[in-house]
């Protein structure tokens, strides 16, 4: 449980600098130049992502159990999950709709996906592991917004499109297929 904490820690740290430090991220930028801070800051966040990919497998293997979830809430979460997979790939797909209207689409991914699995993990390392995200991603897009509201760009319904056929694949995809593989647990299955 430790390391599943260390790498919250230094992955959340590293990733919340504009929300609680801001005027210490500038002059980090101002001294070091950007190259430099972001060949820092992605440094930490791999450290921090393998550091939380180690410590939750730990915790996996001696799980403390807070509650038992209804087994109804796993179709529940797995759908939750496709308007997440559509707000990551519209992150990515310039002038959509998405990207326009909420400033912060992948962000507000973070928020869907990280809801989406407390509802469904009942055990301690799940609620750190994806509380920590809901929390830090609700505090990321609320700060985001007062820094800078959403432009209403003119957006291109054909990219919005776009945004959610490719998200909607890439969602099919990872819940029957690849979520199994990778984590273990078949969210429809």
């Amino acid at each position: 449980m430790n390391l599943l904490l260390l790498g919250l820690a230094i992955f959340l740290a590293t990733h919340s600098t504009r929300i609680f430090a801001p005027a210490w991220r500038e002059a980090r930028i101002a001294g070091w130049g950007v190259v430099r801070w972001k060949v820092v800051v992605s440094v930490l966040s791999v450290i921090g992502l393998l550091l939380i990919i180690w410590g939750y497998g730990q915790a996996r293997q001696q799980p403390v159990l807070l509650w038992t979830p209804p087994v109804g809430l796993r179709h529940a979460a797995a759908l939750l999950t496709l308007p997440a997979f559509v707000l990551l790939v519209a992150a990515y797909v310039p002038r959509n709709h998405f990207k326009s209207r909420l400033g912060h689409p992948m962000v507000l991914a973070v928020v869907l996906w990280a809801f989406a699995h407390l509802l469904v993990s009942g055990r301690l390392h799940g609620v750190l592991l994806f509380g920590s995200f809901l929390l830090w991603a609700m505090l990321s897009f609320r700060a985001a917004r007062r820094r800078e509201p959403p432009n209403q760009a003119p957006a291109s319904t054909t990219r919005t499109l776009l945004a959610v056929v490719i998200g909607a694949a890439a969602w099919a995809g990872f819940a029957f297929y690849l979520h199994a593989r990778w984590i273990g647990m078949a969210p429809f299955g």
